[in-house]
């Protein structure tokens, strides 16, 4: 039997203050009393109170910088915030490990400086690797196991290989051919999520695209529960994200988050993709898996993960502003089974890795019916019941999320 993880062992206050933001240990308190214009992101140090380390970057970069801090630790909010989780939270105090991870992050960058010509080359993952303290002596079970080989971020281009527009082109015919993905103006989808710990029980979610490049992710869970609606969207220039129990609750996109929205929205039309990647190269064929489902998750949602193993072809390119972007397609049936995608914090690359399984045929077009959406603060098991295409959508979804109800 599987022993569970310390994230599902926490409790609910614990859960509570993992939605509330991925560890803070940079940052500190928020600033309530200011305010940003929609046309004008703020910066973190003009949103967050005794930022030190982190400063001059976007919002969405900074809570990025924080996920990323807190995957490497296997932390969360309270292991370096007063009181997080509760109402009585102290994000601007000082503590212990707060003040050591600020001499982390200037030790992490001077290294990159001084020893890798300013290429990121170090990060809290290096050493950490899901631990507060560093493992320094050789484990022999490591050593003499089967090794666990991840992949790079940046895939080495495979001689003798498929090109890489021809991966595509399988993956268009496969979708519905050209010709009718042209014709795609809409998606509409319908269903149910769930999220990792399962706190605040499934929620009804609806997935919403409008051609070229606008896409809302919905998420609205039964106000019992305490859990707040959850809401990502693109309206084709600006992006913004809803996490009610998030430390800002809701924030604009402007860094690398950004482009990652606009590029999710522009794949949700798959006749497109080969104009929306640019510098592609083919990467050596691989397996990829469903990722392993927390037992709270599970018993919110049956069938969230089918545990199945897949055998892929591998392309990688550039999205918007030079996003990084590796796609994995299904060898058997030529369709996408996940996009991963990287943005940059000054302590890394932070990754995203969206899953699509369960394809079925919607008007001639094969669209996935179930999505896993993984980020380092959090991970959405969404399985749809319904999917209209070439439907009129309610434009105001796609724009900044309606106020929230008292």
């Amino acid at each position: 039997m599987k022993v569970m993880g310390r994230r599902e062992r926490l409790g609910r206050g614990t859960l509570a203050a993992i939605e509330i933001t991925a560890v803070a240990l940079v940052g500190a308190g928020l600033a309530f009393a200011q305010a940003a214009p929609p046309q004008k992101p703020l910066m973190a140090e003009e949103v967050f109170k005794n930022v030190r380390a982190l400063k001059g970057i976007p919002v969405d970069d900074f809570m990025e910088t924080m996920g990323l801090i807190s995957a490497a630790l296997s932390f969360d909010c309270s292991d370096c915030h007063t009181n997080a989780g509760t109402h009585k939270v102290d994000w601007a105090a000082d503590t212990p490990r707060k003040v050591i991870a600020r001499t982390m992050v200037t030790m992490v960058a001077n290294l990159n400086k001084n020893s890798f010509g300013g290429r990121q080359a170090v990060t809290c993952w290096t050493c950490h690797r899901n631990r507060d303290k560093p493992l320094v002596t050789p484990v022999f079970e490591t050593i003499y196991g089967e090794p666990t080989l991840a992949p790079d971020d940046v895939v080495a281009t495979a001689q003798g290989l498929p090109s890489p527009e021809s991966i595509l082109d399988k993956f268009i015919q496969a979708s519905g051919g050209a010709q009718r993905l042209a014709g795609l103006t809409s998606i509409d989808g319908k269903g149910t999520s769930a999220g990792f710990g399962g706190f605040g029980g499934g929620g009804a979610v609806e997935i919403a695209a409008k051609a070229p490049d606008k896409r809302a992710t919905i998420i609205l869970f039964k106000a019992e529960t305490n859990r707040g609606d959850q809401i990502r969207t693109y309206d084709g220039a600006t992006g913004w994200v809803r996490t009610p129990l998030n430390v800002l609750g809701e924030y604009q996109l402007i860094g690398g988050d950004l482009d990652g929205a606009r590029f999710d929205a522009q794949l949700s039309f798959p006749g497109q993709i080969k104009k929306i990647l640019t510098n592609l190269k083919t990467g050596s064929p691989t397996t990829i898996s469903d990722l392993p489902v927390s037992h709270s998750q599970a018993a919110v949602q049956a069938n969230t993960a089918a545990g199945k193993t897949y055998n892929v072809d591998v392309v990688q390119g550039n999205g918007p502003r030079g996003l990084l972007v590796t796609l994995y397609f299904d060898k058997q049936t030529g369709l996408l089974a996940r996009e991963l995608r990287y943005s940059q914090t000054p302590i890394g690359r932070v990754p995203t890795e969206i899953d699509f399984a369960d394809y079925r045929d919607i008007n001639g077009i094969k669209l996935p019916f179930r999505i896993s959406y993984v980020w380092l603060d959090g991970r959405d098991s969404i399985l749809l019941n319904e999917i209209k295409t070439n439907v009129s959508i309610d434009e105001t979804k796609f724009g900044r999320p309606a106020p929230l109800k008292k």
